[in-house]
């Protein structure tokens, strides 16, 4: 079984539909039943949906997908670009220096942080926590 999203004019539908073989062994499709217009807020589905989330012990308002936010491809580039040109000159390699030399904290990550911020957007060293 599986939903299947139909539509009619302007309104689009939700509908429980079984897939099976007839007698000629031929896939085939019925539609059990018609969970209601998707379209509508506060509808039949949306009362489903929340009907569902308590049975299964979720808090009603899961139903939100996460909060993402989208970054042009611009401001991301020049640091993929530093980040691939950091490794193939073997600069990753410092961070076993600074193990060897017993520094607890990752010397090599913070030092990465700095040379990217002055390369992609140059600031002070205070301005790279900002």
């Amino acid at each position: 079984m599986f939903i299947k999203l139909t539509r009619s004019g302007s309104r689009t539908y939700a509908q429980l539909v079984e897939s099976f073989r007839d007698e000629l062994g031929k896939p085939r499709q019925r539609t059990v039943a018609t969970l209601g217009r998707v379209d509508e807020q506060d509808g039949q589905v949306d009362a489903l949906l929340n009907g569902l989330l308590r049975a299964k012990g979720r808090p009603v308002g899961a139903t939100e997908g996460p909060q993402v936010r989208f970054e042009s491809a611009l401001s991301l580039g020049d640091v993929w670009a530093l980040d691939a040109l950091w490794h193939e000159l073997g600069f990753d390699g410092l961070a076993a220096v600074f193990r060897r030399a017993r520094f607890t904290t990752a010397v090599e990550a913070a030092i990465r942080v700095m040379v990217f911020n002055r390369l992609c957007d140059p600031e002070s060293k205070l301005g790279v926590l900002r």
